[in-house]
Protein backbone atom coordinates (compact mmCIF):
# COMPACT_ATOMS: atom_id res chain seq x y z
CA UNK A 1 0.00 0.00 0.00
CA UNK A 2 1.63 2.96 -0.80
CA UNK A 3 1.69 6.03 1.42
CA UNK A 4 -0.11 9.13 1.29
CA UNK A 5 2.11 11.65 0.16
CA UNK A 6 0.40 15.57 0.08
CA UNK A 7 0.26 16.67 -3.59
CA UNK A 8 -0.45 20.15 -3.38
CA UNK A 9 3.11 22.32 -2.66
CA UNK A 10 1.23 24.24 0.53
CA UNK A 11 0.75 20.73 1.90
CA UNK A 12 4.53 19.68 1.14
CA UNK A 13 6.02 22.71 2.44
CA UNK A 14 3.67 22.09 5.63
CA UNK A 15 4.61 18.53 5.76
CA UNK A 16 7.88 19.27 5.53
CA UNK A 17 8.49 21.56 8.40
CA UNK A 18 6.39 19.77 10.57
CA UNK A 19 8.85 16.32 9.73
CA UNK A 20 12.09 18.39 10.14
CA UNK A 21 10.69 19.48 13.50
CA UNK A 22 9.83 16.05 14.53
CA UNK A 23 13.24 15.24 13.83
CA UNK A 24 14.74 17.45 15.60
CA UNK A 25 12.23 16.50 18.45
CA UNK A 26 13.53 12.85 18.27
CA UNK A 27 17.32 13.64 18.09
CA UNK A 28 16.73 16.28 21.12
CA UNK A 29 14.68 13.55 22.97
CA UNK A 30 17.06 10.29 22.20
CA UNK A 31 20.24 12.54 23.53
CA UNK A 32 18.03 13.81 26.46
CA UNK A 33 17.58 10.21 27.50
CA UNK A 34 20.90 8.92 26.75
CA UNK A 35 22.52 11.75 28.89
CA UNK A 36 20.12 11.03 31.37
CA UNK A 37 20.40 7.53 31.44
CA UNK A 38 24.25 7.92 31.43
CA UNK A 39 23.89 10.51 34.51
CA UNK A 40 22.02 7.82 36.63
CA UNK A 41 24.14 4.78 35.66
CA UNK A 42 27.25 6.78 37.07
CA UNK A 43 25.46 7.87 40.18
CA UNK A 44 24.31 4.18 40.81
CA UNK A 45 28.08 2.82 40.17
CA UNK A 46 28.95 5.51 42.75
CA UNK A 47 26.95 3.97 45.11
CA UNK A 48 27.99 0.73 44.58
CA UNK A 49 31.69 1.97 45.13
CA UNK A 50 30.84 3.38 48.00
CA UNK A 51 29.15 0.44 49.89
CA UNK A 52 32.65 -1.11 49.38
CA UNK A 53 31.09 -4.55 48.86
CA UNK A 54 30.06 -4.85 52.69
CA UNK A 55 26.83 -6.36 52.54
CA UNK A 56 28.32 -9.09 50.27
CA UNK A 57 31.23 -9.60 52.53
CA UNK A 58 29.11 -9.88 55.03
CA UNK A 59 27.40 -13.05 53.65
CA UNK A 60 30.52 -15.39 54.75
CA UNK A 61 29.29 -15.98 58.16
CA UNK A 62 32.08 -16.91 59.51
CA UNK A 63 33.81 -14.10 58.59
CA UNK A 64 31.12 -11.52 59.85
CA UNK A 65 31.92 -10.12 63.41
CA UNK A 66 28.49 -9.68 64.51
CA UNK A 67 27.18 -11.68 67.69
CA UNK A 68 23.92 -12.91 65.55
CA UNK A 69 26.25 -14.38 62.83
CA UNK A 70 24.10 -12.69 60.11
CA UNK A 71 24.63 -10.69 57.15
CA UNK A 72 25.57 -6.50 57.68
CA UNK A 73 22.68 -4.59 56.04
CA UNK A 74 23.63 -1.47 57.88
CA UNK A 75 23.83 1.46 55.52
CA UNK A 76 22.17 -0.39 52.60
CA UNK A 77 19.85 0.76 50.60
CA UNK A 78 16.50 -0.97 49.85
CA UNK A 79 16.56 -4.43 47.29
CA UNK A 80 20.81 -3.85 47.43
CA UNK A 81 21.78 -7.54 46.26
CA UNK A 82 24.54 -9.14 47.13
CA UNK A 83 25.97 -12.20 46.33
CA UNK A 84 29.90 -14.45 46.84
CA UNK A 85 31.31 -16.86 44.83
CA UNK A 86 34.01 -19.32 45.51
CA UNK A 87 35.63 -20.59 42.56
CA UNK A 88 33.14 -19.15 39.68
CA UNK A 89 30.53 -20.60 41.73
CA UNK A 90 28.04 -18.73 44.05
CA UNK A 91 27.65 -19.72 47.85
CA UNK A 92 25.54 -17.13 48.98
CA UNK A 93 23.10 -14.47 47.60
CA UNK A 94 20.67 -12.00 49.35
CA UNK A 95 18.91 -8.88 48.83
CA UNK A 96 17.72 -5.99 51.38
CA UNK A 97 14.10 -6.20 52.68
CA UNK A 98 12.81 -4.04 55.30
CA UNK A 99 16.01 -3.63 56.94
CA UNK A 100 16.78 -7.16 56.74
CA UNK A 101 18.33 -9.71 54.27
CA UNK A 102 16.34 -11.94 52.77
CA UNK A 103 18.41 -15.20 51.08
CA UNK A 104 17.08 -15.42 47.39
CA UNK A 105 17.25 -18.76 45.22
CA UNK A 106 19.35 -18.41 42.44
CA UNK A 107 18.52 -20.25 38.83
CA UNK A 108 20.89 -21.79 36.23
CA UNK A 109 20.69 -18.64 34.47
CA UNK A 110 21.46 -16.54 37.40
CA UNK A 111 24.29 -17.94 38.26
CA UNK A 112 25.88 -18.21 34.79
CA UNK A 113 25.32 -14.18 34.90
CA UNK A 114 27.17 -13.66 38.23
CA UNK A 115 30.05 -15.91 37.15
CA UNK A 116 30.57 -13.48 33.85
CA UNK A 117 30.40 -10.05 35.82
CA UNK A 118 34.31 -9.26 35.51
CA UNK A 119 35.75 -8.56 39.27
CA UNK A 120 37.01 -4.87 38.08
CA UNK A 121 35.24 -3.05 40.39
CA UNK A 122 33.18 -1.39 37.59
CA UNK A 123 29.32 -1.17 36.96
CA UNK A 124 27.83 -4.08 34.70
CA UNK A 125 23.79 -4.59 34.21
CA UNK A 126 22.65 -7.86 34.50
CA UNK A 127 18.85 -9.59 34.65
CA UNK A 128 17.88 -12.14 37.39
CA UNK A 129 15.34 -14.04 37.11
CA UNK A 130 13.80 -13.29 40.59
CA UNK A 131 14.50 -9.29 40.73
CA UNK A 132 14.77 -8.47 37.27
CA UNK A 133 17.25 -5.98 35.75
CA UNK A 134 20.60 -4.94 38.31
CA UNK A 135 23.78 -2.89 37.85
CA UNK A 136 26.39 -4.93 39.92
CA UNK A 137 29.96 -4.37 40.75
CA UNK A 138 32.76 -7.48 41.34
CA UNK A 139 35.75 -7.31 44.02
CA UNK A 140 37.51 -9.78 44.84
CA UNK A 141 37.67 -10.47 48.21
CA UNK A 142 40.21 -11.64 51.16
CA UNK A 143 39.27 -15.14 50.43
CA UNK A 144 40.50 -15.47 46.97
CA UNK A 145 36.75 -15.28 46.40
CA UNK A 146 34.91 -13.06 44.17
CA UNK A 147 32.34 -10.38 46.11
CA UNK A 148 29.29 -8.83 44.13
CA UNK A 149 26.70 -6.03 45.11
CA UNK A 150 24.27 -4.58 42.77
CA UNK A 151 21.35 -2.10 42.93
CA UNK A 152 18.31 -2.42 41.22
CA UNK A 153 17.84 -0.78 37.60
CA UNK A 154 13.99 -0.14 37.99
CA UNK A 155 14.06 3.38 39.17
CA UNK A 156 16.18 4.12 36.55
CA UNK A 157 14.19 2.86 34.41
CA UNK A 158 10.87 4.23 35.68
CA UNK A 159 12.87 7.66 35.41
CA UNK A 160 13.61 7.13 31.84
CA UNK A 161 9.79 6.25 31.08
CA UNK A 162 8.88 9.21 32.55
CA UNK A 163 10.69 11.83 30.70
CA UNK A 164 9.87 10.17 27.56
CA UNK A 165 6.48 10.65 28.71
CA UNK A 166 6.73 14.08 29.47
CA UNK A 167 8.70 14.53 26.15
CA UNK A 168 5.89 13.04 24.31
CA UNK A 169 3.72 14.97 25.35
CA UNK A 170 5.45 18.37 24.97
CA UNK A 171 7.07 17.55 21.52
CA UNK A 172 3.67 16.28 20.39
CA UNK A 173 1.96 19.38 21.70
CA UNK A 174 4.92 21.28 19.62
CA UNK A 175 4.67 19.57 16.41
CA UNK A 176 0.32 20.28 16.61
CA UNK A 177 1.22 23.96 16.92
CA UNK A 178 3.88 24.11 14.46
CA UNK A 179 1.99 22.01 12.42
CA UNK A 180 -0.85 24.81 12.59
CA UNK A 181 1.55 27.86 12.31
CA UNK A 182 3.54 25.89 9.35
CA UNK A 183 0.21 26.04 7.55
CA UNK A 184 -1.00 29.41 7.85
CA UNK A 185 2.18 31.09 7.35
CA UNK A 186 2.45 28.87 4.16
CA UNK A 187 -0.84 29.77 2.91
CA UNK A 188 -0.13 33.09 3.36
CA UNK A 189 3.25 32.91 1.82
CA UNK A 190 1.79 31.24 -1.19
CA UNK A 191 -1.70 33.41 -1.41
CA UNK A 192 0.37 35.27 -4.45
CA UNK A 193 1.35 31.77 -5.73
CA UNK A 194 -2.65 31.08 -6.12
CA UNK A 195 -3.78 33.79 -7.59
CA UNK A 196 -1.10 32.66 -10.32
CA UNK A 197 -2.96 29.03 -10.39
CA UNK A 198 -6.28 31.19 -10.50
CA UNK A 199 -5.51 33.69 -13.30
CA UNK A 200 -4.17 30.42 -15.59
CA UNK A 201 -7.26 28.37 -14.84
CA UNK A 202 -8.82 31.44 -16.10
CA UNK A 203 -7.15 31.35 -19.12
CA UNK A 204 -7.22 27.96 -19.55
CA UNK A 205 -11.09 27.80 -19.55
CA UNK A 206 -11.55 30.34 -22.13
CA UNK A 207 -12.68 29.48 -25.28
CA UNK A 208 -9.35 30.22 -27.36
CA UNK A 209 -9.76 27.85 -30.10
CA UNK A 210 -12.09 30.26 -32.26
CA UNK A 211 -13.52 33.70 -32.42
CA UNK A 212 -12.39 36.69 -30.50
CA UNK A 213 -11.43 35.97 -27.19
CA UNK A 214 -11.20 38.59 -24.32
CA UNK A 215 -7.86 38.05 -21.89
CA UNK A 216 -7.72 38.85 -18.38
CA UNK A 217 -6.13 41.81 -17.25
CA UNK A 218 -2.32 41.07 -15.77
CA UNK A 219 -1.47 40.55 -12.16
CA UNK A 220 -0.90 43.16 -10.06
CA UNK A 221 1.90 43.27 -7.10
CA UNK A 222 4.27 41.59 -8.94
CA UNK A 223 7.63 41.38 -7.03
CA UNK A 224 10.58 40.36 -9.10
CA UNK A 225 12.56 39.66 -5.72
CA UNK A 226 10.82 36.33 -5.08
CA UNK A 227 10.51 33.66 -7.10
CA UNK A 228 6.35 33.92 -6.90
CA UNK A 229 6.93 37.10 -8.43
CA UNK A 230 8.84 35.99 -11.32
CA UNK A 231 6.14 33.10 -12.10
CA UNK A 232 3.34 36.07 -12.12
CA UNK A 233 6.10 38.37 -14.28
CA UNK A 234 6.22 35.50 -16.94
CA UNK A 235 2.39 34.69 -16.82
CA UNK A 236 1.62 38.37 -17.39
CA UNK A 237 4.27 37.98 -20.67
CA UNK A 238 2.59 35.03 -21.51
CA UNK A 239 -0.57 36.75 -21.32
CA UNK A 240 0.06 39.49 -23.79
CA UNK A 241 2.03 37.70 -26.50
CA UNK A 242 -1.30 35.51 -26.53
CA UNK A 243 -3.97 38.49 -26.08
CA UNK A 244 -1.53 40.02 -29.37
CA UNK A 245 -1.57 36.54 -30.85
CA UNK A 246 -5.44 36.04 -30.70
CA UNK A 247 -5.94 39.68 -31.61
CA UNK A 248 -4.23 39.31 -34.98
CA UNK A 249 -5.77 35.62 -35.90
CA UNK A 250 -9.04 37.22 -35.54
CA UNK A 251 -8.60 40.03 -37.12
CA UNK A 252 -7.11 37.69 -39.77
CA UNK A 253 -9.99 35.71 -39.41
CA UNK A 254 -12.14 38.14 -39.73
CA UNK A 255 -11.07 39.39 -43.02
CA UNK A 256 -10.93 35.79 -44.41
CA UNK A 257 -14.79 35.51 -43.23
CA UNK A 258 -15.40 39.14 -45.47
CA UNK A 259 -13.49 37.79 -48.27
CA UNK A 260 -15.09 34.95 -48.46
CA UNK A 261 -18.50 36.09 -47.92
CA UNK A 262 -18.18 38.92 -50.44
CA UNK A 263 -16.59 36.97 -52.89
CA UNK A 264 -19.51 34.46 -52.65
CA UNK A 265 -21.95 36.92 -53.19
CA UNK A 266 -20.42 38.90 -56.06
CA UNK A 267 -19.29 35.32 -57.86
CA UNK A 268 -23.41 33.87 -57.72
CA UNK A 269 -24.49 36.22 -60.84
CA UNK A 270 -21.97 35.49 -62.69
CA UNK A 271 -22.02 32.03 -62.21
CA UNK A 272 -25.67 32.16 -62.60
CA UNK A 273 -25.32 34.14 -65.91
CA UNK A 274 -23.04 31.25 -67.38
CA UNK A 275 -24.93 28.44 -66.46
CA UNK A 276 -28.44 30.30 -68.22
CA UNK A 277 -26.73 30.68 -71.56
CA UNK A 278 -25.19 27.11 -71.18
CA UNK A 279 -28.99 25.85 -70.71
CA UNK A 280 -30.00 28.78 -73.66
CA UNK A 281 -27.54 27.15 -76.04
CA UNK A 282 -28.22 24.07 -75.11
CA UNK A 283 -32.16 24.41 -75.75
CA UNK A 284 -31.08 25.50 -79.60
CA UNK A 285 -33.04 24.07 -82.03
CA UNK A 286 -30.79 24.24 -84.69
CA UNK A 287 -27.54 21.68 -85.17
CA UNK A 288 -24.86 21.62 -82.68
CA UNK A 289 -22.11 19.49 -83.38
CA UNK A 290 -21.35 16.85 -80.86
CA UNK A 291 -18.11 18.80 -79.16
CA UNK A 292 -19.64 21.63 -79.03
CA UNK A 293 -23.02 20.24 -76.81
CA UNK A 294 -20.52 17.89 -74.42
CA UNK A 295 -18.39 21.62 -73.79
CA UNK A 296 -22.14 22.98 -73.18
CA UNK A 297 -22.59 20.00 -70.56
CA UNK A 298 -20.02 20.18 -69.00
CA UNK A 299 -20.10 23.83 -68.56
CA UNK A 300 -23.68 23.83 -67.54
CA UNK A 301 -22.07 20.71 -65.02
CA UNK A 302 -19.91 22.57 -63.26
CA UNK A 303 -21.54 25.82 -63.14
CA UNK A 304 -24.10 23.71 -61.14
CA UNK A 305 -21.19 22.74 -58.99
CA UNK A 306 -20.02 25.92 -58.58
CA UNK A 307 -23.26 26.86 -57.64
CA UNK A 308 -23.56 24.86 -54.39
CA UNK A 309 -19.81 25.61 -53.52
CA UNK A 310 -20.58 29.50 -53.23
CA UNK A 311 -24.27 28.47 -51.34
CA UNK A 312 -21.65 26.40 -49.10
CA UNK A 313 -19.25 29.24 -49.03
CA UNK A 314 -22.22 31.46 -47.77
CA UNK A 315 -23.84 29.57 -45.28
CA UNK A 316 -20.40 29.35 -43.24
CA UNK A 317 -20.05 32.75 -43.55
CA UNK A 318 -23.27 33.69 -41.92
CA UNK A 319 -22.95 30.79 -39.44
CA UNK A 320 -19.53 31.90 -38.15
CA UNK A 321 -21.10 35.76 -38.13
CA UNK A 322 -23.34 34.58 -35.95
CA UNK A 323 -26.73 35.05 -37.69
CA UNK A 324 -29.46 33.94 -35.79
CA UNK A 325 -31.57 30.87 -36.68
CA UNK A 326 -35.35 30.18 -36.80
CA UNK A 327 -36.06 28.72 -33.32
CA UNK A 328 -39.44 26.54 -34.32
CA UNK A 329 -40.93 23.26 -33.22
CA UNK A 330 -39.05 20.59 -35.92
CA UNK A 331 -40.59 16.84 -35.91
CA UNK A 332 -37.10 15.47 -36.44
CA UNK A 333 -38.26 12.26 -36.55
CA UNK A 334 -40.18 13.26 -40.13
CA UNK A 335 -37.06 15.01 -41.32
CA UNK A 336 -35.24 11.53 -40.98
CA UNK A 337 -37.58 10.20 -42.88
CA UNK A 338 -37.52 12.68 -45.96
CA UNK A 339 -33.59 12.76 -45.95
CA UNK A 340 -33.44 9.08 -45.83
CA UNK A 341 -35.77 8.89 -48.86
CA UNK A 342 -33.60 11.50 -50.81
CA UNK A 343 -30.58 9.24 -49.87
CA UNK A 344 -32.38 6.11 -51.01
CA UNK A 345 -33.29 7.69 -54.17
CA UNK A 346 -29.12 9.16 -54.82
CA UNK A 347 -27.85 6.07 -54.04
CA UNK A 348 -30.26 2.83 -54.86
CA UNK A 349 -26.73 0.77 -54.69
CA UNK A 350 -26.71 1.32 -50.95
CA UNK A 351 -28.86 -0.59 -48.09
CA UNK A 352 -30.45 2.42 -46.00
CA UNK A 353 -31.91 1.37 -42.46
CA UNK A 354 -33.65 3.10 -39.81
CA UNK A 355 -34.30 2.56 -36.23
CA UNK A 356 -36.87 5.32 -34.92
CA UNK A 357 -38.98 5.61 -31.87
CA UNK A 358 -42.39 4.80 -32.29
CA UNK A 359 -43.49 8.20 -30.37
CA UNK A 360 -42.10 11.13 -33.08
CA UNK A 361 -39.05 13.22 -31.71
CA UNK A 362 -39.67 17.00 -31.57
CA UNK A 363 -37.08 19.29 -31.43
CA UNK A 364 -36.88 23.33 -31.41
CA UNK A 365 -34.25 24.86 -33.99
CA UNK A 366 -34.18 25.74 -37.76
CA UNK A 367 -35.52 22.96 -40.28
CA UNK A 368 -34.26 23.75 -43.09
CA UNK A 369 -30.52 23.75 -41.68
CA UNK A 370 -31.35 20.77 -39.57
CA UNK A 371 -32.60 19.33 -42.86
CA UNK A 372 -29.11 20.26 -44.81
CA UNK A 373 -26.90 18.92 -41.92
CA UNK A 374 -28.62 15.26 -41.71
CA UNK A 375 -28.83 15.42 -45.57
CA UNK A 376 -25.09 16.03 -46.07
CA UNK A 377 -24.42 12.88 -43.36
CA UNK A 378 -26.09 11.00 -45.85
CA UNK A 379 -24.84 12.26 -48.77
CA UNK A 380 -21.30 11.75 -47.13
CA UNK A 381 -22.00 8.05 -46.19
CA UNK A 382 -23.46 7.67 -50.06
CA UNK A 383 -20.62 9.32 -51.55
CA UNK A 384 -17.43 7.79 -49.74
CA UNK A 385 -18.40 3.86 -48.94
CA UNK A 386 -19.31 1.45 -52.17
CA UNK A 387 -21.99 0.26 -53.29
CA UNK A 388 -23.53 -2.33 -51.03
CA UNK A 389 -22.56 -0.64 -47.92
CA UNK A 390 -25.16 -1.03 -45.12
CA UNK A 391 -26.07 2.90 -43.92
CA UNK A 392 -27.99 2.75 -40.43
CA UNK A 393 -29.86 5.97 -39.50
CA UNK A 394 -30.60 5.52 -35.51
CA UNK A 395 -32.56 8.46 -33.59
CA UNK A 396 -32.89 8.59 -29.51
CA UNK A 397 -33.64 10.27 -26.65
CA UNK A 398 -31.75 10.85 -23.55
CA UNK A 399 -32.89 12.95 -20.82
CA UNK A 400 -32.69 16.63 -22.14
CA UNK A 401 -30.79 15.63 -25.30
CA UNK A 402 -31.33 14.07 -28.57
CA UNK A 403 -29.36 11.79 -30.69
CA UNK A 404 -28.95 11.08 -34.23
CA UNK A 405 -26.76 8.28 -35.23
CA UNK A 406 -25.61 7.60 -38.98
CA UNK A 407 -23.43 4.37 -39.42
CA UNK A 408 -21.94 2.25 -41.55
CA UNK A 409 -19.82 -0.63 -42.36
CA UNK A 410 -17.59 1.16 -44.91
CA UNK A 411 -14.10 1.16 -45.13
CA UNK A 412 -13.56 3.89 -42.54
CA UNK A 413 -11.41 6.99 -41.95
CA UNK A 414 -8.02 7.03 -41.24
CA UNK A 415 -6.95 7.96 -37.39
CA UNK A 416 -4.71 10.95 -38.35
CA UNK A 417 -7.96 12.50 -40.41
CA UNK A 418 -10.15 11.73 -37.95
CA UNK A 419 -9.62 14.98 -35.55
CA UNK A 420 -9.74 17.50 -38.37
CA UNK A 421 -12.62 15.63 -40.68
CA UNK A 422 -15.21 18.64 -39.75
CA UNK A 423 -12.72 21.01 -41.45
CA UNK A 424 -13.09 22.80 -44.25
CA UNK A 425 -12.14 21.65 -47.22
CA UNK A 426 -11.20 18.32 -46.16
CA UNK A 427 -11.31 15.11 -47.77
CA UNK A 428 -10.52 11.19 -47.39
CA UNK A 429 -9.97 10.69 -51.28
CA UNK A 430 -7.11 7.95 -50.50
CA UNK A 431 -9.26 6.03 -47.80
CA UNK A 432 -13.04 5.94 -49.04
CA UNK A 433 -14.13 5.74 -52.34
CA UNK A 434 -14.74 8.95 -54.25
CA UNK A 435 -15.69 9.11 -57.62
CA UNK A 436 -14.71 12.65 -59.10
CA UNK A 437 -18.52 13.33 -60.50
CA UNK A 438 -19.59 13.84 -57.37
CA UNK A 439 -19.63 16.98 -56.93
CA UNK A 440 -18.28 17.06 -53.31
CA UNK A 441 -17.18 20.31 -51.78
CA UNK A 442 -14.97 19.17 -49.01
CA UNK A 443 -17.30 21.57 -47.13
CA UNK A 444 -20.50 19.12 -46.34
CA UNK A 445 -19.43 18.03 -43.01
CA UNK A 446 -18.06 21.23 -42.13
CA UNK A 447 -21.41 22.41 -42.48
CA UNK A 448 -23.09 20.10 -40.50
CA UNK A 449 -20.63 21.03 -37.21
CA UNK A 450 -21.42 24.60 -37.98
CA UNK A 451 -25.39 23.99 -38.16
CA UNK A 452 -25.28 21.53 -34.87
CA UNK A 453 -23.15 24.24 -32.93
CA UNK A 454 -25.80 26.65 -33.56
CA UNK A 455 -28.37 24.98 -32.31
CA UNK A 456 -25.86 24.46 -28.77
CA UNK A 457 -25.14 20.67 -29.86
CA UNK A 458 -22.03 18.84 -30.71
CA UNK A 459 -21.09 16.58 -33.89
CA UNK A 460 -18.21 13.55 -33.35
CA UNK A 461 -17.32 10.88 -35.45
CA UNK A 462 -15.68 7.47 -34.35
CA UNK A 463 -14.56 5.35 -37.14
CA UNK A 464 -12.96 2.31 -37.01
CA UNK A 465 -12.08 -0.32 -40.65
CA UNK A 466 -16.08 -1.67 -41.33
CA UNK A 467 -17.16 0.64 -38.80
CA UNK A 468 -18.05 4.59 -38.76
CA UNK A 469 -20.74 6.26 -36.78
CA UNK A 470 -21.29 10.11 -37.14
CA UNK A 471 -23.35 11.67 -34.00
CA UNK A 472 -25.33 14.67 -33.59
CA UNK A 473 -26.40 15.81 -30.29
CA UNK A 474 -28.83 18.36 -30.08
CA UNK A 475 -30.48 19.89 -26.65
CA UNK A 476 -34.00 18.26 -26.78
Amino acid sequence: MRRAVPRTLRGQLTAGLVTLLALACLAVGITTALALEGFLMNRLDEQLSASGGRFAASLEHEATPDADNRPDTRGQAEATFGARLLNGATTQAAVVHDATDRMIQLTAGDRHALAGVPADGHGHSIRLAALGKYRVTAVEGDDRDVLITGLPLHPVEETLHRLEAVEAALFGAALLATGAAAALWVRISLRPLQQVTARAAEVARLPLASGEVAMPGPLRDTDPRTEVGQVAGALNHVLGHVEDALTRRHASEERLRRFAADASHELRTPVANIRGHAELALRHRGPVPAEVRHALERIDSESRRMTGLVDDLLLLARLDAGRPLEHEPVDLTLLILNATDDARAAGPGHRWLLDLPEEPVTVTGDAHRLQQAIGNLLANAHTHTPPGTDVTITLTTQQSTVRVDVSDNGPGIPDELQPEVFGRFVRADHARSRSRDTGSTGLGLSIVHAVTTAHGGTATVTSSPGHTTFRLTLPG
